[in-house]
């Protein structure tokens, strides 16, 4: 580590201090039954074999014209994959399986309200369902091949079956993740030149009815602002027959879906054969300042990499009930709740409403009844769960054979749990890394190849070859102990296309920092630059330090906040932690930890004390945190992630900014009032 006043170490280079966990192998009974139990998979997809390798993962999928060229690098970094070829995403997760599972379960849905009956749907009644809402789109919106239509909806089976009705037809959707604001929604309307919002009426969220119409009303109006009018709204009803919100329809411009697709009932409208490299759908990424990043992603080469990561990593058998404990609105629900499970014939469980509602069994009881045998989730999910009933999921008759995490970096202590207690030791656990711009899964273990070892995600997907750069673009080799920026080395299917409307921010963005020669189109010349901070293993294992800008500077050292709050989780009683960045006049900054405790523990110094040692044996005494604080909760988004800037705020006595995205608004006060006492909020 660098000594206070030495050359400042670079974001790229922070010093890595976790410690290796040893390996898990999968049980024999997952591999026995596995998709992928072959080892020659890794000689198919080694780079001598690339990009023809991924003939494989899109001859899963049924197509109307096969490709001439499967990767068309003439146009760097504005890959082509599957160059020639045309398909339906749409017939590819609905008709081609109505031969052999017309009357299989395709979506389970389960309503919050747990005296709800859940509404299950077949692939024949997926099938009727697409078909009469496309002609909606097609015959009442006027929508063709290539306009763009936005949804902002909740999880309800209306967004897949929305989702997959604009495919049918071609036109590119943007759903917009229903716990975002509506001039969220506004502003991605106007970035995708999008005339027609979909939404509903309302939904249940922690036990409340959430009036969704009444956004739209304000959508229109953001949007007006922005230059966009929009034309049509259309309204699912989440009860057929009622209107559950208090917001009135406008005449002319809102219209019931259900009532329009009176008029279509039993009709059909034959999917649009598209282009592999015509856009599926847009996907805006959250959490960044300035303009709406939409992340445009292709019809074949996605679906393709769905399909094919769902069957190999995630186990995806027809005959299996999967979960995906996550929301649509973000693009793990896309290629993993949605696109993926579906193009492989799955029955894929939708949940309503939130974790814990209205105890922390929920998830276990869901998962008993129905048989689930799959499980997706985030680490911020099984933290709360951990957090709130950590024996919760022994008292369920639950079996599962494969466990998915992703999202974030999973801390080792949190694995275990997921492992041990959800998992019950029989469980094969994939920890995977990947992000909106990608599609699906960058790293992770074949689960019935590979063993797991907690805390790190495994090395790159087949066909993924990743490398470490530092700052000058020298590799960090593996075994060294050393972080830097984790890169891609080649072009995958799943990569998106580009930024909708906006190539130049795209290259810049992805490619320009370590593009070894502008003129060249060889793809070696252009390794994708994810953001990430990552360091490997001399096993080839990479852990995923989070992104590279998110550390803490300490008298010329800099700590991943990631890695203090793996330390922090060392305590016995704590469940949650988040590491800050406090100003500093000696060391520039220091760090300051915000952590909850389990329900059998109740705060005190002494708990306070033991995480300032614990953090100080783990990583050194420069990690040493000023001040812990053990507050009720931790300031989260409807997502379930901790933010951060707002506890930096809090410390810094800055202003914390808009609030409107999280899940808890009112422990931003009660926070703060613990930190800077009572001399008035920084921002009401």
């Amino acid at each position: 580590m660098q000594e206070a006043g030495s050359k400042e170490v670079t974001e790229a280079q922070i010093a890595v201090h976790w410690k290796e966990e040893e390996f898990v192998n999968p049980p024999t009974k997952f591999i026995a039954q596995a998709n992928m139990a072959d080892p020659s998979i890794f000689e198919r997809f080694k780079e001598e074999n690339f990009p023809e390798c991924y003939r494989e993962y899109a001859d899963m999928l049924s197509w109307d014209s096969y490709w001439h060229t499967t990767l068309d690098t003439s146009n760097p970094p504005f890959w082509r994959w599957f160059v020639g070829g045309k398909l339906n995403a749409s017939y590819n997760c609905v008709d081609r399986h109505l031969a052999k599972y017309r009357n299989k379960a395709a979506i389970i849905w389960v309503p919050e309200p747990e005296n709800e009956a859940d509404e299950v749907i077949t692939y024949q009644e997926l099938y009727a369902r697409v078909n009469e809402f496309a002609l909606v789109l097609k015959e009442f919106a006027g929508l063709k091949k290539g306009s763009r239509i936005t949804f902002h909806l909740p999880m309800i089976p209306s967004l897949p079956i929305s989702m997959l009705s604009a495919a049918r037809l071609g036109i590119i959707h943007n759903e917009v993740f229903g716990g975002f604001s509506a001039k969220a929604c506004a502003e991605r309307m106007e970035d995708s030149k999008s005339y027609v919002l979909v939404t509903c009426d309302g939904y249940y969220r922690n036990g409340q009815l959430i009036d969704k119409k009444a956004d739209a009303d304000i959508t229109v109006e953001e949007a007006k602002k922005l230059g966009i009018n929009v034309e049509k709204v259309l309204v699912w009803r989440r009860y057929p027959g009622r209107y559950l919100s208090k917001s009135e329809m406008v005449e002319g411009r809102d219209y019931f879906i259900d009532y329009l697709m009176k008029k279509f009932r039993g009709k059909r409208v034959p999917p649009l054969s598209m282009d592999a490299e015509d856009p599926l759908f847009l996907m805006y990424t959250s959490g960044s300042t300035g303009r709406p990043k939409g992340c445009q992603h292709r019809t074949g080469g996605y679906l393709a990499y769905v399909a094919g990561t769902s069957k190999y990593v995630q186990d995806i058998h027809p005959e299996d009930v999967y979960w995906c404990f996550a929301d649509i609105g973000w693009i793990t629900g896309h290629s993993y709740i949605v696109y993926g499970p579906l193009a492989v014939a799955a029955t894929t469980v939708m949940y309503e409403g939130v974790p814990m509602f209205p105890d922390a069994g929920r998830p276990w009881r869901i998962a008993e009844r129905l048989g689930v045998n799959i499980f997706h989730t985030a680490p911020t999910t099984l933290r709360m769960l951990r957090k709130s009933g950590p024996m919760e999921p022994g008292k369920y008759g639950y079996h599962f054979k494969c466990m998915t995490t992703v999202g974030e970096p999973i801390e080792p202590e949190v694995w275990k749990w997921y492992y041990n207690i959800v998992g019950k030791g029989e469980a094969a656990i994939t920890d995977t890394w990947w992000q909106t711009e990608n599609g699906g899964f960058l790293c992770s273990t074949v689960p019935a190849l590979l063993p797991m070892k907690p805390g790190s995600a495994g090395p790159g997907m087949p066909g993924i070859y990743p490398v470490i750069y530092d700052e000058e673009g020298k590799e960090v080799k593996a075994g060294l102990g050393k972080a830097g920026n984790i890169c891609i080395r080649n072009p995958w299917p799943g990569m998106m296309q580009t930024i909708w409307g906006d190539h130049e921010r795209f290259v810049r963005q992805y490619y320009s920092k370590y593009c070894k020669d502008v003129a060249s189109k060889d793809w070696h010349a252009w390794p994708y630059f994810a953001g990430d901070g990552a360091v490997q293993a001399s096993d080839g294992y990479y852990r995923i330090l989070g992104r590279v800008d998110d550390v803490i500077k300490v008298a010329g050292h800099r700590l991943g906040t990631k890695e203090l709050e793996n330390a922090a989780l060392t305590t016995e009683a704590i469940s949650e932690a988040a590491a800050i960045a406090l100003v500093d006049e000696l060391r520039g900054h220091v760090p300051v930890i915000y952590a909850s405790v389990k329900p059998s523990y109740t705060p005190s110094r002494e708990i306070e004390l033991e995480v300032i040692a614990n953090i100080a044996k783990e990583l050194g005494p420069i990690a040493k945190p000023k001040a812990v604080y053990l507050v009720p909760d931790l300031p989260k988004t409807r997502s379930g992630k901790i933010m951060r800037r707002v506890l930096a705020s809090i410390s810094n006595s800055e202003d914390y900014g808009d609030l409107t995205t999280l899940a808890n608004p009112d422990i931003v006060e009660t926070i703060r009032k613990m930190v800077q006492g009572d001399k008035g909020p920084t921002k009401k």
